[in-house]
């Protein structure tokens, strides 16, 4: 009787156990899923354009000329430009890859798109002056733009419109540092572990 009274005591016992070890497992195995869903609507809500905007101005001056005669007759045509563009600077985050690994608890930033620059001139003509043998035409206005263009792109490398597209970019990934720290996860870029902003180097 009374080892029959300490068999079921044993085995009340290993029940529990089991359902306590079972319970845990579950509770577990649901927090890393809940927190990899939470990981991945972040990595959704981070998704969208960062775009950051400028202005820029630049006076050019255009010439042209059709020599004949080896030269001695000339027909030429010049104008003064003034251009204003409107610029944008631009991270398409949706492009941006992202591997999730549950067992770890890692989540690794494989690779940021270049950024988007798109430069609309707004180009005005001053003091033109041209031939009717040499008049301007729609391959003039071509070349116009695409100088124009340049001369803009010049401009946008010596400012800060790059620098600021990627700290409003830095600001919109340090969202999923700021989660995956949360979740006790930890970031990672370029085989480095991502703390703290200063870390995201772009």
């Amino acid at each position: 009787m009374r080892n029959r009274i300490i068999l079921i005591i044993l085995s009340v016992g290993a029940g529990f156990l089991l359902v306590k070890y079972c319970t845990f497992k579950t509770e577990d195995s649901s927090s890393l899923e809940n927190s990899t869903n939470l990981i991945q609507q972040q990595i959704l809500n981070v998704g969208k354009l960062v775009v950051t905007e400028g202005h820029f101005s630049e006076v050019l001056t255009y010439k042209d000329k059709d020599e004949y005669l080896g030269g001695i007759v000339s027909f030429d045509k010049k104008a003064l430009l003034v251009v204003n563009a409107e610029v944008t600077v631009s991270f398409d985050l949706k492009q941006i890859k992202y591997d999730i690994d549950e067992k770890n608890k890692t989540v690794t930033i494989v690779n940021i798109p270049k950024e988007e620059i798109k430069i609309s001139p707004d180009i005005k003509f001053y003091d033109v002056t041209q031939s009717k043998l040499n008049p301007f035409t729609g391959d003039d206005y071509n070349k116009i733009s695409i100088r124009a263009k340049a001369s803009i792109a010049k401009k946008i490398d010596k400012s800060s419109i790059k620098t600021n597209a990627k700290n409003r970019l830095i600001s919109e990934l340090s969202k999923m540092l700021i989660v995956t720290n949360s979740l006790g996860w930890t970031l990672i870029y370029k085989g480095n572990t991502i703390s703290t902003d200063t870390d995201l180097k772009l």
